[in-house]
């Protein structure tokens, strides 16, 4: 798997989402996608990230682009974790993990001395062409939300 770089092809996806429906990266050509893959539902940085994207998905669409968070959790509890959360965002699920593994954000961790596999917290925003314009790695979540939309209003 080779690894994502700025101006190259986003990679495709056709995936589960909230609500029963399923999320294609094709459907927002014309549209820029800000992408972010995040560990799990319902843990503080993975819900603080989520609801900051919910409270400016409005600037975002004023920038003609679209928010779209990614984990390998299941759609029903992507569907709990909008309800509780009233969350304004796309929620795909990728339990298969073939996109975390395209966007190479499926990555070895480690937290007190054990070894397991997880998701990078990662960002990636993709232009109305389908190509990767801007990548983040290894998120902090404070102010990471208003670098991404600085970043969509720019492009």
């Amino acid at each position: 798997m080779s690894e994502i770089i700025e101006n190259m092809t986003a990679p495709s996806f056709n995936l589960p989402r909230d609500g029963g429906k399923t999320v294609n990266l094709s459907d927002f050509k014309g549209k820029k996608v800000a992408l972010f893959f995040y560990p799990k539902d319902d843990t503080s940085g993975c819900t603080k990230e989520a609801i900051e994207f919910t409270e400016h998905v409005a600037d975002f669409e004023a920038a003609n682009t679209v928010v779209i968070g990614m984990s390998p959790d299941p759609v029903k509890k992507h569907d709990k974790f909008i309800a509780k959360h009233e969350l304004g965002i796309i929620l795909a699920s990728d339990e298969e993990k073939t996109t975390l593994d395209a966007y190479n954000v499926w990555k070895e961790k480690s937290m007190y001395g054990k070894k397991y596999m997880g998701v990078e917290r990662s960002t990636f925003l993709i232009d109305q062409d389908g190509k990767v314009q801007k990548l983040w790695r290894k998120v902090k979540v404070p102010g990471h939300v208003e670098d991404v939309l600085k970043a969509a209003q720019e492009l």
